[in-house]
Parts: structure tokens; sequence; C-alpha cells
């Protein structure tokens, strides 16, 4: 069985052939603003008009903890948007990373990118402000996508 793959680099700059699935963990409040997001917000707009859009109408779709949006930001580069945090402050309840929602989020990846025949990218989802352990999340990738065939390719930003 194939293993998770670690690269000091950028996530957003996803490397090897065919399409790419970028995975990253957002909040359940509408924001975007710190962490991960900013990088991704400077190479394409696209993932954060969606994800905005997505909060506002979620009265009429499924956004929410565990739900997962999908957008194509370039011919075979997707950027998956996994709800996976209740809120952006660490109080009464602990801190925001909601490891359920994060393993049902990479439960819709896993489908996405067999649909697509993609491999997925990203930094250690859930463990930067969302203040997750990677701990916890690896073994939710490695069930999820690993043992489901899926290539995944774990980012650390280099110095």
């Amino acid at each position: 069985m194939s293993e998770i793959t670690y690269v000091r680099g950028d996530a957003t700059a996803p490397s090897g052939k065919g399409v790419k699935l970028i995975a990253h963990v957002c909040n359940d409040i509408g924001g975007w603003g710190k962490g991960f997001v900013l990088a991704l917000s400077r190479r394409w707009t696209e993932p954060e008009a969606a994800y905005r859009a997505w909060h506002r109408d979620r009265a009429h779709n499924d956004f929410g903890l565990g739900a997962a949006q999908f957008v194509q930001v370039e011919k075979y580069v997707w950027v998956a948007n996994l709800i996976g945090q209740r809120g952006i402050r660490t109080g009464s309840k602990g801190v925001p990373v909601r490891y359920e929602a994060i393993d049902m989020g990479l439960a819709h990846l896993a489908t996405k990118a067999a649909e697509l025949d993609a491999s997925v990218h990203m930094p250690r989802i859930g463990c930067g402000l969302a203040g997750g352990h990677w701990s916890r999340v690896e073994p939710l990738v490695t069930r999820r996508l690993v043992e489901q065939g899926v290539a995944v390719t774990v980012y650390d930003h280099g110095e």
C-alpha cells in the first residue's frame, strides 16, 4: 500500500502530472482571511469567491461542518474547500478543528478524486489556525484517501 508523500514546498503549486486536487480546511462561519487561504487567494480568486457565495447562500445548500466544495481553478487543478472547523477562535469548547468534520470532508474528497482520477495535495490540514494535531488528522487522510488508492502529497512550507 502506498503512503502519504511529504515534501517541502508550496501546496498551491502542486507537483506531478495529471489532475490535482488541492485540499484545505475552512471554518463554518464564512471567514476567509488567515492562514493557507491567503496563499490560495494570491494565486486564484475563484476558491474564495465560491466559498463566500456558498456561505452566503447556506440556507439553500449543504454548507456546514463536513461539507466539501470543489472549485476548478485551472484545466488540471481544483481546490477543495472542506468545512472542518467550528468558528475561528479557541474558547471554552477547545480549538476550532473538528476531526469528524474533516473525516466527512475527506470522504467527499475521495469520491471527487476518483471521479477526476486526481491526486490530492494539501498542507497539514486542520493543524494551523484550526489548532488540530497531525497525529489525529494523518490517520483520517490515510483511511479516506491513501487506502482508497488516491495519491496524497502533504506540503510543509519551506523556510
